[in-house]
């Protein structure tokens, strides 16, 4: 897994209903309909950075090229698309919030894409309970429906999103939400090994500065608009 380029999964257009009554910041939960676009089946890898920018981050650099890369801001993870796009002539991005939830719930409407049974997740998901302490290589876990691994645990994925404190007035179509909100302040969702597994559920939010690289647990994965 994710050696060469980014391999991507093409996603069917649909709808989901996007966030959930557990946290404020989840709130109202709403429907957005996504157009069917290409979604990374793993985290960017440490193999894939390598390649494109010449260097390695990663805190857990030890833990093979086959780990997610992280240590990497939004900032970061930009400078990275755009390098990886002159190189292949592609547009790849990061993904929308609205286009990672739908991603990640696979068509689900329960808190992880298997369901609601939290003895599950350690099929899914590597999170603090048995992580170790550190990152894997991405794909040694189960995928959900759209076939994607590591989309709960491992790493917290960026999103193209700045941050609003709340889902009113959030766009319904799948967009990236980039006006208003907290201009410093980008999402990221997934949880990872270091988090409990509350905070690995699809709907669960974190938000961080967008040039802050200090957290060996930030990483981020690819999108594609569909042609």
């Amino acid at each position: 897994a994710g050696n060469g380029f980014p391999e991507l999964v093409l996603l069917p257009g649909g709808s989901c209903q996007m966030g959930s009554k557990r946290e404020s910041n989840e709130q109202p939960v709403h429907t957005v309909r996504i157009a069917s676009f290409a979604m990374g089946k793993y985290p960017v890898t440490q193999a894939q950075w390598k390649k494109v920018m010449g260097n390695n981050p990663s805190y857990f650099s030890k833990g093979g090229d086959q780990c997610p890369v992280e240590q990497v801001s939004w900032d970061d993870a930009q400078v990275f698309i755009q390098k990886l796009n002159q190189q292949t002539g592609h547009t790849y991005r990061l993904p929308s919030e609205a286009e990672w939830e739908y991603a990640c719930r696979a068509g689900s409407t329960s808190q992880w894409c298997f369901g609601d049974d939290e003895s599950q997740l350690k099929h899914y998901a590597w999170y603090d309970n048995n992580s170790g302490g550190k990152t894997h290589p991405v794909g040694e876990k189960k995928a959900n429906a759209f076939g994607l691994h590591d989309m709960h645990g491992n790493v917290w994925e960026w999103c193209e999103d700045k941050w609003h404190g709340d889902y009113q007035g959030a766009p319904s179509d799948g967009r990236a939400w980039v006006v208003g909100g907290w201009s410093s302040e980008r999402v990221l969702r997934g949880g990872s090994w270091y988090y409990i597994a509350s905070r690995t559920r699809a709907a669960r939010r974190l938000n961080s500065a967008f040039d802050y690289r200090d957290y060996d647990y930030f990483g981020f994965r690819l999108a594609r608009t569909a042609p």
